[in-house]
């Protein structure tokens, strides 16, 4: 490592000035730089307090730690953002119009850079767990767009964390498709397949730094299932056990992608003990807890991912087991783990979360009231739009019922009703293929929507005559108006003509 330059990470946040572009590694809290975005916001807090202007522009694979996202939104140092995050403090900066904020689809960004839709970054910032004197990076568990920013970056800036351990190498499989018109076809035809390489290659002349850390990925603890997301899971669970049956699913089972956040993981935990489902292989973007667990007891045979986004303890098991992981688990670049050729050809089965959804199966992922945005549609629009089966999940109601997850029209629409198969809530499984608009409100209606909900949406539905979609545009937000006015949809009186 005679070639290397170790500095702090305050030399580091030195090289940053007010309206660089930076490219952080990672994808959710997994891999993520810490130091170096803790002193940039320091910096930033410093320039500030001498008036001076200092924010940046920030890509990453998707949400971050709160070292990164959670730092600089506190210090009011962001230009732009993109494209996903679940910091509570940028959520209020981005609502607040602090921090300019534009969604993307994850597998989109790296390409879009490389095409030069988006300007490109002046720094890559990089978590890796070793490094070579000829420029071989090796990440630490999360990805992201790590080989695209360390390619279009004129600096790289290196966090060589020791709290990972240098045996991950040949854990990463790292491929980037050429751009039009030589993209080729992606030889991957089962989650197993490996293209690439187990390293990231850079220019080491583009190295301008390494700072030393030694902490662990800033991954919250998940919360344990309780009795809503253990019946969504059973739900899921008895909804592929009945497409087996059927035929409609090859008796081998296909590979299943699956959100992230706490019902994804009862969803898995339910699917793995359902005694109707073989083991089964993932191909998805985040590896949380519960897969790591299936894949011990045998019911998941193989996972690839993007980031392992478990819990400490979970993420201290796997360390310590190295070698009887290797073989069972692969993490790629987004534009990999997320690609749609990939997920329509490999028959994908998609487990996604949905914020609201109508009774019409369009899907709101994002936003609050149609204004607020909580995270971002991430990866969910990838798997959706090419899923052999497209599933998403919700509970009915939130508030402890003061709101129902099902309403006349979604606020804002990241999946339309032309992408969404089935929706599963805990009272039970609506199946929209092959319906009408009128067929999929019903079956919603008396499938998922909580039971103080169903009388209010079956009225709204009797609103409109003679039409193809029985939406009427003088009631179709008075739900979201009466909880903005009075805190509780259960009041709405809808207007009759």
């Amino acid at each position: 490592m005679s070639n290397l330059k170790f500095i702090s990470a305050e030399e580091a946040a030195a090289y940053i000035n007010n309206g660089d572009l930076i490219g952080f590694s990672g994808f959710t809290a997994a891999g993520c730089p810490k130091e170096a975005p803790t002193a940039i916001a320091k910096r930033a807090e410093e320039f500030h307090a001498q008036g001076k202007e200092f924010k940046i522009g920030i890509y990453t694979g998707a949400s971050t730690g709160d070292s990164l996202d959670g730092a600089l939104a506190r210090a009011d140092a962001i230009l732009f953002r993109t494209p996903y995050q679940s910091s509570p403090d940028l959520r209020k900066a981005i609502n607040g119009e602090r921090a300019p904020y534009f969604d993307k689809h994850l597998s989109e960004l790296a390409q879009e850079l490389r095409y030069g839709f988006l300007p490109k970054p002046k720094f890559a910032i990089i978590e890796v767990c070793d490094i070579t004197d000829d420029g071989e990076l090796i990440p630490t568990t999360g990805v992201g767009i790590s080989p695209a920013i360390t390619d279009l970056a004129d600096h790289i800036i290196i966090e060589w964390n020791s709290y990972n351990p240098k045996e991950l190498r040949g854990f990463h499989d790292i491929y980037q498709p050429q751009d039009p018109p030589y993209r080729r076809e992606i030889p991957i035809y089962k989650p197993s397949d490996r293209i690439g390489t187990p390293f990231i290659k850079v220019d080491p002349k583009k190295i301008i730094g390494v700072v030393k850390t030694h902490r662990p990925a800033e991954v919250g603890a998940f919360s344990p299932n309780d009795e809503v997301t253990e019946r969504i899971g059973d739900n899921v669970a008895l909804f592929l056990v009945q497409e087996l049956k059927a035929g409609r699913i090859p008796k081998e089972f296909l590979p299943v992608q699956s959100g992230v956040g706490n019902i994804a993981n009862a969803v898995l935990d339910s699917l793995s003990k359902n005694t109707g489902i073989p083991p089964f292989e993932m191909y998805t973007e985040v590896i949380q807890d519960a897969v790591i667990k299936s894949i011990k007891d045998g019911n998941i045979k193989f996972a690839s991912g993007c980031s392992l986004t478990v819990s400490t303890p979970v993420l201290e098991e796997i360390f310590a087991n190295l070698d009887f992981f290797r073989d069972k688990l692969v993490l790629r670049p987004q534009e990999l783990s997320n690609n749609p050729e990939l997920v329509r050809r490999m028959g994908i089965i998609t487990i996604n979360t949905a914020l609201e959804a109508d009774i019409f199966g369009n899907v709101n992922s994002t936003h609050v009231l149609g204004t607020k945005m909580m995270n971002g549609v991430g990866g969910s629009g990838d798997f959706t739009r090419n899923a052999y089966i497209s599933i998403f999940t919700t509970p009915s109601t939130a508030k402890g019922g003061l709101i129902s997850a099902f309403v006349p029209m979604v606020s804002h629409a990241d999946h339309s009703e032309h992408s969404v198969n089935v929706v599963i809530s805990e009272h039970g499984i609506a199946d929209l293929r092959g319906k009408s608009p009128l067929q999929r409100a019903q079956t919603i209606i008396e499938h998922c929507v909580d039971p103080e909900y169903k009388s209010i949406l079956t009225e709204y539905l009797s609103l409109t005559k003679n039409a193809h979609t029985h939406q009427d545009l003088e009631n179709c937000f008075a739900m979201h108006l009466q909880f903005a006015r009075t805190g509780d949809m259960r009041n709405v009186a809808w207007k009759k003509r």
